[in-house]
């Protein structure tokens, strides 16, 4: 069985006792790649980037994926 996620209102979610990540909105996601946040949408749904859903449904990023994302573009 998968663990519980919890998001917090500081737009963290905590996956075990100790793991505690920050997720970023589409809109945040956009900002840094300098694209419109229905792009971001879009690559979460063609399986471009990573994403998770929030218990009310919508998506956000984890900054670790981005991160890893920007980093790989740069190089």
């Amino acid at each position: 069985m998968f663990p519980l996620k919890v998001v917090k209102p500081d737009g963290t979610f905590i996956t075990g006792p100790e793991t505690t990540e920050r997720l970023l909105t589409p809109g945040e996601v956009a900002q840094i790649f300098g694209v419109d946040p229905k792009t971001v949408n879009r690559w979460a749904l063609t399986g471009r980037i990573p994403s998770v859903r929030t218990p009310s449904g919508h998506r956000r990023y984890r900054e670790t994926d981005i991160r890893t994302i920007l980093n790989a573009v740069s190089s």
